[in-house]
């Protein structure tokens, strides 16, 4: 065991994007279990324009956050200095460019950038344990859950970029790093993914017709529920500094819940939940879309923006909210996101409280969104 755990001095933490949908479910998740000495939030943008439901208040609370640009080095003292010369024990980098379909010089210098900037400046400061947050996306897409030994093949920008970080971290001479791919996270407060779905089940129900989707009902579209993912996050920081010194080859770990989601799955909860028919567009239409992505992408958009946003007027929804049926193309590419998880538990002990997307579950979604007044 560390000294500092050992003398009971708790770990002093780093979360860098912690405005973000995983950093703010991180430190509120620290913040009310009392897990730490110290968290520190590091985002570009301030906390009054982030969305916060009213809980992670106090946990994101102003003397915590430090607004920067992370991938900047100039910023690098103002993340990383604490007084009297001590140092963060753990930092989680859970910032970078979420949104899909950006230029690959967005990922490149906010993903990757990122990435490099705070992993070199954490294995210069000794910190003990860096724990880099990356995408289930990473592997070639099989409906054969990928272990972490699997082949590498990205499917998207995203993905490529987080690759790329990953294999260039492990090459930082000093860095104290563990690697977790992640599933699709959803939870309460979700804008991505998932969010998608229901609002698109929105606007169907209201038109009174069916939702159909593209490729097959076996589909894989693997998930994690937000709380399962940021106790994944500090149980392997935990365990890495349990272990004592720098570990080779680098721990890497899929976090993935139980229910190996697939479309079909998840058609059905929406059939459920919106009271719709849901159905899938049959080989010939799934054929021509491979070939015409694009079209299919600004087609679907176009029948359910409008609709949309008439919606939230009806609804008297003034403000913007996170909350859109925009679908993005990597999220209609014809790719499985199907992960296997076992590794993470079998070494870490790691236990899962939320074993599959479940009806309740997309339900306490649906409800987050009703009190934010975000969900015409």
């Amino acid at each position: 065991m560390s000294s500092e755990v050992a003398s009971g001095q708790k770990p002093a933490v780093l979360i860098i994007g912690g405005l973000g949908y995983t950093g703010r479910n991180l430190t509120k998740y620290l913040h009310d279990n009392n897990l730490t000495s110290e968290i520190r939030i590091v985002d570009k943008h301030l906390p009054e324009l982030a969305w916060l439901a009213p809980e992670f208040k106090e946990a994101c609370s102003r003397e915590r956050f430090v607004q920067a640009d992370a991938s900047q080095e100039r910023s690098l003292p103002r993340v990383f200095d604490r007084e009297a010369d001590k140092q963060f024990d753990y930092v989680f980098n859970c910032g970078g460019e979420t949104r899909f379909s950006q230029e690959e010089k967005v990922y490149e210098l906010r993903s990757y950038g990122l990435s490099m900037a705070v992993g070199k400046e954490a294995a210069k400061r000794k910190i003990k344990c860096f724990v880099e947050l990356s995408t289930g996306m990473v592997y070639k897409p099989d409906s054969t859950p990928r272990k972490e030994t699997d082949k590498l093949k990205p499917w998207s920008n995203l993905a490529k970029w987080k690759l790329k970080a990953e294999e260039d971290l492990t090459k930082v001479d000093g860095l104290n790093l563990v690697i977790m791919r992640i599933a699709q996270a959803y939870g309460p407060y979700t804008s991505k993914f998932l969010s998608t779905a229901l609002c698109m089940a929105r606007v169907y129900q209201s038109k009174k017709k069916e939702m159909r989707w593209l490729w097959k009902e076996d589909l894989r579209t693997n998930t994690v529920h937000i709380e399962d993912t940021v106790r994944a996050l500090w149980h392997v920081a935990e365990w890495y500094a349990k272990q004592g010194s720098q570990r080779k080859p680098t721990p890497v770990f899929n976090v993935v819940d139980h229910g190996n989601t697939s479309q079909g799955h998840t058609a059905k909860l929406i059939h459920e939940i919106f009271g719709i028919e849901t159905g899938f567009h049959g080989t010939l239409i799934s054929a021509f879309a491979r070939l015409n992505l694009d079209h299919v992408v600004d087609e679907v958009n176009d029948e359910t923006l409008d609709p949309w946003a008439e919606l939230q007027q009806a609804a008297g929804i003034s403000q913007t909210t996170p909350l859109s049926p925009f679908m993005e193309k990597e999220l209609l590419r014809d790719a499985d996101l199907s992960l296997d998880g076992s590794a993470f538990e079998k070494e870490t002990g790691f236990t899962y409280k939320h074993e599959k997307l479940t009806k309740e579950g997309v339900e306490e979604v649906v409800e987050s969104y009703k009190r934010m007044g975000w969900w015409p």
